[in-house]
């Protein structure tokens, strides 16, 4: 009796993670643990004021953003004496011509990011297989992408050994 009831359970564990199509491959699990409203979910409007011409404002195009919406990124960025405006993406700037033009030496693949993102696509699907079988909620998102990420100090040690330059390192311990 017993092995069936441990058979039944653990098929039932086995059909729940074969669930195939609609099985949630981002890795990440950051809902709220609390059924209570999520506070950072709402954000407030800057206040409302009058223009000094009314012939300056942008006329309305539905789906962009609005003199009132907030952009804390760009708020923290001027907060901190830096210049907002370089957050928008205007291209390469004219300092990066010459990195650029290094790194494209070899050519170019138009088509990279769509690559990248099928092939991301199917490691998530792969490494989300048995994601659901969990007792407790946890993100797993760095635990799969850990093989992918680079050791920091430990390229810099390599650079070192290799003999190369590596002046914005911290000193070798």
């Amino acid at each position: 009796m017993r092995k069936r009831i441990a058979f039944l359970i653990l098929a039932a564990a086995g059909l729940s993670a074969c669930s195939g199509y609609e099985r949630d491959i981002t890795l990440r699990d950051i809902r709220s643990a609390t059924p209570g409203p999520d506070e950072f979910a709402v954000l407030p409007g800057k206040p409302l004021q009058a223009p000094k011409s009314f012939a300056e404002l942008p006329t309305p195009t539905p789906g962009s953003a609005n003199l009132t919406d907030q952009n804390p990124v760009a708020d923290g960025v001027a907060a901190l004496g830096g210049r907002p405006d370089r957050l928008q993406d205007k291209g390469v700037p004219a300092g990066d011509t010459a990195l650029v033009r290094a790194a494209s030496r070899n050519g170019v693949d138009p088509n990279v990011r769509a690559e990248l993102a099928a092939e991301d696509e199917e490691f998530r699907r792969r490494k989300s297989r048995f994601t659901r079988i969990r007792i407790v909620r946890q993100d797993l998102y760095n635990k799969v992408y850990k093989r992918e990420t680079l050791n920091a100090r430990r390229e810099w040690n390599r650079y070192r050994r290799a003999g190369a330059r590596t002046p914005a390192a911290p000193p070798a311990q």
